[in-house]
């Protein structure tokens, strides 16, 4: 097996064309078929449908496409750790929710690496439910995220460990023009812009169930933009294109600042734990989250 055949069916995958994905693999595309024929052979079936005017790519293939993604990154990983390897060194690696690894865990790093010597991250950012996937799967040591208070806890086994760094809030904010609209009032008009969270998204999932104006679009009368990336939500409301919720350590210098104008005093806040969770076999992540929650470790 040639690894080189993977990144060509990736790079396929991407392209959905033979000459493209050729170009971008810097070779012929008579070579570049040879070397998918190779891939088929290895695998013992067809992944192309090689027809007289088109090449179709086999659903077997498309519908394992995060899989071999996948795949390709642990090997990359692994091949860095081998080549790498220092026995003075130990690299975590977490798998962290975007909102937090932007807001929170620059902090989190900090403080371990002063206490742990040698301490490397590999931090893995994705939404929950694929950090979550990374994290059961093992391709990563630990998970960062938050858990509503208003929602049921995430349910693991035995054999994992959690800890918790902190609670933070997610708060209502306008930012932009539209923050003169509000400075001096606490009367924000219903059909005011908002930047909303879609509904099965978890954020959107306590909005909802609080029943948070400009939260979601199931309590927004004019939202503009539906998004579940909450830096990129941080962005847009700071620019004026509607009222939005984020956690409250990813905008506290904007509201100092007066970028920001915080409406908690209107529509509440949700609580938040900043969770962190370890396989309770590995000893590194095992201390970790004890040292980030600032509480000794269990008995083994």
């Amino acid at each position: 097996m040639n690894m080189l055949w993977f990144d060509d069916v990736l790079t396929l995958l991407e392209e959905r064309n033979m000459t493209r994905a050729a170009a971008r693999r810097n070779i012929t595309q008579p070579a570049f078929s040879r070397r998918v024929r190779s891939f088929e052979e290895w695998l013992g079936i067809e992944v192309l449908d090689r027809k007289s005017n088109r090449v179709e790519i086999s659903p077997a293939l498309t519908m394992n496409e995060a899989e071999i993604r996948s795949m390709i990154a642990r090997l990359n990983e692994l091949r860095t750790k081998i080549a790498q390897h220092d026995p003075a060194v130990s690299t975590t690696t977490i798998a962290a929710t975007h909102a937090l690894a932007y807001s929170t865990f620059p902090d989190m790093a900090l403080r371990a690496r002063a206490s742990f010597q040698g301490l490397r991250f590999r931090l893995r950012t994705a939404n929950l439910s694929d950090c979550v996937t990374l994290f059961l799967r093992g391709d990563t040591e630990m998970l960062l995220c938050y858990e509503a208070k208003s929602l049921a806890p995430m349910q693991f086994g035995a054999d994992i460990l959690r800890g918790t760094w902190g609670e933070d809030y997610l708060i209502p904010v306008v930012g932009g023009g539209l923050r003169y609209a509000v400075r001096g009032t606490s009367d924000v008009p219903p059909e005011t812009p908002a930047v909303v969270y879609p509904a099965n998204s978890y954020f959107g999932e306590a909005l909802n169930k609080g029943q948070r104006p400009f939260g979601t679009a199931d309590f927004s009368t004019n939202p503009i933009c539906q998004t579940a990336f909450s830096s990129g939500a941080k962005e847009m409301i700071l620019n004026g294109l509607g009222v939005g919720w984020l956690p409250f350590s990813m905008v506290h210098k904007e509201i100092e600042s007066g970028e920001l104008i915080s409406l908690r005093n209107q529509f509440g806040q949700e609580t938040l734990e900043v969770a962190v969770y370890a396989h309770h076999q590995l000893e590194m992540a095992k201390n970790l989250v004890a040292f980030w929650a600032n509480k000794p470790l269990p008995n083994a």
